[in-house]
């Protein structure tokens, strides 16, 4: 299944398994997601964390997130999550190198949030580049790795005696703040045709039951 004429018919046939409320509904969603901004979680013990910053980025339309799992491995809760992990990409990184690699590799300016000052408020912050949003623990932060790598160190501003805030509180306040801002702006945030495509094809399958036995059927024909 290389050129797109080949996934457009795998698209049609699978189709044919859900309703057209659902195939509407997913043409809906996808308009509105987003691979611009990225969201990348360092190092999270608490499970619930990592799984409620997920369902935030599928909340505000961010389909890609970058989980670092370098002390503590893999710390996603489905529960949690309430399935968001099936409709978001989640990509795992055994370093925060390797995560930074990849996100500068792809055009990404690396966005360290840190409650200390000297660095930019959330209103103050640029959207004109595509933007990799990095989130540690709410006890010890972001990791010296990511400081020294970042290109900007982001503030939510506060107002109270507290410092900082949980990471999915946080996570859940910047992306609503930043989405809603760029999706104002002439930039060309969605997914493209492919992308797009790609996604439906992949939101479809996980709609079917039995779905290898379909795909079998299909690809016997």
């Amino acid at each position: 299944m290389n050129t797109d004429s080949d996934k457009l018919l795998l698209l049609n046939y699978l189709e044919g398994f859900i309703t057209e409320e659902r195939k509407q509904r997913f043409l809906q969603i996808l308009s509105e997601r987003t691979n611009f901004f990225t969201v990348a979680i360092e190092d999270v013990y608490q499970l619930h964390n990592t799984s409620a910053v997920i369902r935030s980025c599928d909340a505000f339309g961010v389909q890609q997130v970058h989980v670092v799992e370098e002390q503590f491995g893999k710390r996603l809760d489905k529960n949690i999550a309430m399935g968001s992990q099936k409709w978001v990409d989640i990509y795992r990184h055994a370093t925060t190198t390797d995560c930074i690699d990849k996100l500068k590799s792809e055009n990404y300016k690396i966005v360290a949030t840190t409650p200390h000052d000297g660095v930019i408020s959330l209103e103050e912050l640029s959207i004109n580049e595509p933007l990799a949003l990095f989130f540690g623990t709410e006890k010890s932060g972001l990791s010296e790795t990511v400081m020294q790598n970042a290109d900007v160190f982001l503030k939510i501003p506060m107002r109270g005696f507290a410092e900082s805030l949980n990471i999915s509180v946080s996570a859940a306040i910047i992306l609503q703040h930043l989405t809603a801002k760029l999706r104002k702006t002439q930039i060309n945030w969605q997914l493209s045709k492919e992308e797009m495509l790609e996604k439906r094809i992949d939101w479809t399958k996980k709609s079917i039951r039995s779905v290898e036995d379909v795909l079998k059927s299909y690809y016997e024909k």
